[in-house]
């Protein structure tokens, strides 16, 4: 699969076989993370690897869905602030770091045929806690992982070209 195809393709997935994903997937999967670009290559990321169903069950007040729990791993992508890039002006760029290498993640995902779901809606201070984040990282998101239970039709609602390219000006 080529890149624009798995970006066409690719869904969120919250049913899951149970069926964990092979470590040298997940590994790859996390490979793609480490290479992913990042403003002044500073690379602020760090990841934690959620495989074990009490771990997860633990997680559960953080995000309290049944399907979360199910997943067969959950990567908790974290950022340190105070590593990321800043611009003359002050503003930083490490959320914008931790969004490629979540983009790198799902998409590597999809083309191994895992499915993916990215979580922002979560308690992060719940989360943090359980996951033993230190106070200088924050957890950006969960992203769900597994083999899908049913293929999803390619998502067709995206706004047209047209209505947000500009050339030269706005």
């Amino acid at each position: 699969m080529n890149v624009l195809e798995a970006i066409q393709t690719r869904r969120s997935i919250r049913r899951f076989m149970k069926k964990p994903i092979e470590k040298e997937k997940l590994t790859r999967i996390l490979e793609s993370a480490r290479l992913s670009p990042s403003a002044n290559n500073n690379q602020p990321w760090h990841f934690v690897i959620i495989t074990e169903k009490k771990a997860k069950e633990n997680l559960f007040p953080a995000y309290p869905r049944n399907w979360f729990v199910e997943a067969p791993a959950i990567i908790a992508v974290c950022i340190k602030p105070n590593d990321g890039w800043a611009r003359q002006d002050g503003e930083k760029y490490w959320k914008v770091d931790a969004a490629i290498a979540m983009q790198s993640i799902m998409l590597t995902s999809h083309d191994f045929g895992i499915g993916s779901c990215c979580i922002a809606a979560f308690d992060e201070k719940k989360a943090k806690k359980v996951l033993e984040i230190p106070n200088d990282t924050r957890l950006i998101a969960l992203i769900c992982l597994g083999y899908p239970i049913e293929k999803k039709d390619p998502v067709t609602d995206r706004k047209k070209l047209e209505e947000i390219v500009h050339y030269q000006h706005w």
